[in-house]
């Protein structure tokens, strides 16, 4: 019998897809300590070969790339780099006697994957969106489990496959945070309604737009105060622009380091639908607007919201509507506690805390043959 287990999990390409990942091999080692060794399968160049080391773990890149929109040299390339990937991968499945593979989409985990099917390796996938993508749509038939965090998937999959975990998650969202020090870190009064407004690492030019549209608006009317997260891409026009202006109960700033924090002091949040921030809203059960991104594949962020729009979880706007209407939809929520009470009943209802342990254990049944010892 084997003394220690082999799992190697692959996705990439954007931090939806990579921190699930990571965040399925934090339960892993949990689960199993010393009995399991897990590492990463991602593709060249992209951020997961920066990101995944950074926390620790072993990474190998594939040539893999993909497919553009328009005609390309990278797309006449694209077979032949799929070809070595699957070559590369079938290559290092065997040297580290791989005993299961985990994919969380993303065409880097498509070859990976591909030759673990092939060569017999148990393979678990993960689906963080509403939507499914390309790649864990071409694996799901020789899948062992396929698991989701949205209803109707059986859409996309094979219905017997499927498993409702939600998304696995990093950091302890939901916990028992407390408000003063939530309101104290951002310089927030707490005398006023509070407006999340979160663009993501980089940041979203819609929201920025938005904020620079009705900043004066709200700091003269003073109906609410604002905690404006512009993204580390707008960091400096976003602050030129507010040189000189009040900002009387304003935080603005391109990273906030204490979303425990941001989420407690919050009375709205407006925020982008990508797969874990519904999830992490989910779990901290706060009212949102959510403005989708429409420049994702399959329009996903829009199925995303609409999921729980759908079951009175959240508000929506347009991306195209979202610098005139947004202000005013946030205005309107603030103004109905019965409403926000409502929705934040609702979005929680939605949550699942141990997502991340969820994927693993259904992947670890997958193995039959291993006698694991799990602490919990």
């Amino acid at each position: 019998m084997k003394k220690q287990l082999k799992v190697i999990l692959s996705g990439g390409g954007t931090g939806g897809h990579i921190y699930p990942a990571v965040a399925t091999a934090e339960a892993l080692k949990a689960l199993l300590g010393e009995q399991v060794e897990v590492m990463f399968v991602g593709a060249e160049g992209k951020m997961e070969m920066d990101k995944i080391p950074a926390l620790g773990y072993r990474i190998v890149g594939l040539p893999v790339a993909g497919l553009q929109r328009r005609l390309t040299l990278s797309n006449l390339l694209l077979p032949f780099k799929v070809a070595k990937s699957m070559r590369l991968a079938r290559k290092l499945l065997r040297e580290e006697k791989a005993d299961l593979a985990i994919g969380f989409g993303g065409y880097a985990s498509g070859p990976l994957l591909k030759a673990a099917q092939k060569m017999g390796i148990p393979t678990v996938l993960q689906e963080q969106n509403s939507f499914a993508g390309v790649t864990n749509k071409l694996l799901a038939k020789k899948a062992r489990k396929i698991c989701v965090a949205y209803d109707g998937m059986e859409r996309f999959f094979p219905k017997e496959k499927i498993v409702h975990t939600g998304n696995p998650l990093r950091g302890s969202f939901g916990t028992s945070v407390d408000h003063a020090a939530a309101l104290a870190h951002f310089s927030l009064s707490g005398q006023k309604p509070v407006m999340l407004v979160v663009g993501g690492s980089l940041g979203s030019r819609t929201m920025n737009d938005m904020m620079k549209a009705h900043l004066d608006r709200i700091v003269a009317e003073g109906k609410m105060e604002v905690i404006w997260q512009n993204g580390k891409y707008y960091d400096k026009e976003m602050e030129e622009f507010c040189n000189g202006r009040d900002m009387t109960g304003i935080w603005r700033g391109a990273f906030i380091d204490r979303m425990d924090y941001a989420y407690e002091a919050a009375t709205v949040v407006v925020s982008r639908s990508g797969a874990c921030s519904v999830s992490e809203l989910c779990l901290v059960g706060k009212p949102t607007l959510f403005i989708p991104s429409p420049n994702v594949a399959e329009d996903h962020q829009r199925h995303n919201a609409m999921a729980l729009v759908n079951k009175g979880a959240a508000e929506i706007v347009s991306d195209s509507e979202a610098i005139q209407r947004a202000i005013g939809v946030v205005e309107e929520m603030m103004s109905n506690s019965e409403h926000l009470a409502s929705l934040a009943k609702n979005i929680r209802s939605l949550g699942l805390a141990d997502s991340a342990e969820r994927v693993a254990r259904i992947a670890l049944e997958e193995i039959k043959d291993y006698r694991l010892e799990i602490r919990r």
